[in-house]
């Protein structure tokens, strides 16, 4: 069945983990029939070959620039502006698949926008939201930024290149923002990193500062470890409470994921477990979220149609 609908992928194939690699082997799958049903043609590896260049269909993704012209990757207008207004205003040093947002069908930048695209249209629905998922976040959201970072390679944040799938900010009436750090996963797995050597004082700076984290256990983060991505994008959420300027007064980093992803489960679990404070940490899946209420009714329908 996979091979037939194209989707026959090594690296779905996940060692010593089965239940991960079905997940990703029907997430693949799921996402061709999709395709097929709404009538979009099939993609290809690499993205967008060259005239002569060798292709094969990859049936979970559609031709770049039929991607590009129709957005069909998103799931609403709503969801199409807003992918295309980031796509359209760089932030300094970033770094953005591009071609994998428009055109990869697994892609979880563009589940991002299918999830957070009509919160952003309205702000009034988007701090219903925020307040759904946290009955303690203070303040009334004021602004929803996708693929964004307050600041990469800045040393008064975390001179680092990471940044959120989504940011929600909430003015809290007195000068002050709090931040909701959104974390999208969809077919990712978990793989071990390594942070950057010379930034590890910073990172250990940023995490004591937290209070956060006991020494031993950010020794432990800045070893190679499959939670190094987990633990710098907490740190960036954290580097904005503790910025000179102030700006930012309360955060909270959410971290999303499809019931199926056992790596992620297993992932954010193990990771709590590193915290002596997990307050300004969170999880939930994508079927609570879309569960506990704030996206319009025809948003979380064509959701559930297409990831769950």
């Amino acid at each position: 069945m996979l091979r037939a609908a194209h989707c026959w992928e090594a690296e779905d194939l996940i060692p010593r983990s089965p239940a991960m690699t079905a997940f990703r082997r029907t997430a693949r799958l799921q996402q061709a029939h999709w395709r097929d049903d709404h009538g979009h043609p099939i993609g290809t590896q690499p993205y967008a070959p060259k005239p002569g260049q060798p292709a094969r269909p990859v049936g979970s993704r559609i031709p770049l620039q039929y991607a590009r012209t129709t957005g069909a990757n998103m799931l609403s207008d709503a969801a199409r502006a807003a992918a295309r207004q980031r796509s359209d205003n760089k932030e300094p040093h970033q770094t953005f698949d591009h071609q994998r947002m428009w055109a990869d069908l697994l892609s979880s930048e563009a589940l991002a926008f299918n999830l957070f695209g009509d919160l952003a249209a309205d702000l009034s629905r988007a701090d219903a939201a925020v307040h759904k998922w946290f009955l303690d976040a203070p303040g009334t959201v004021c602004d929803v930024r996708f693929a964004h970072s307050p600041g990469r390679l800045d040393p008064s944040f975390l001179n680092s290149l990471r940044a959120f799938d989504a940011a929600f900010f909430l003015d809290r009436g007195d000068g002050t923002l709090g931040v909701v750090a959104v974390d999208v996963n969809y077919h990712e797995r978990n793989k071990a990193e390594t942070p950057r050597p010379d930034n590890l004082d910073l990172y250990g700076h940023v995490a004591e500062r937290s209070r956060a984290f006991s020494r031993p256990n950010i020794a432990r983060h800045q070893q190679r470890s499959d939670m190094c991505v987990l633990w710098l994008e907490h740190l960036l959420m954290q580097s904005m409470l503790q910025h000179d300027s102030g700006r930012w007064t309360w955060g909270r980093y959410l971290v999303v994921y499809p019931s199926g992803n056992v790596d992620v489960e297993d992932l954010t679990t193990r990771y709590r477990e590193t915290l002596k404070d997990d307050t300004t940490f969170a999880t939930i899946t994508l079927e609570e979220l879309l569960r506990r209420g704030g996206l319009p009714r025809t948003a979380v329908a064509a959701i559930r149609e297409r990831y769950c």
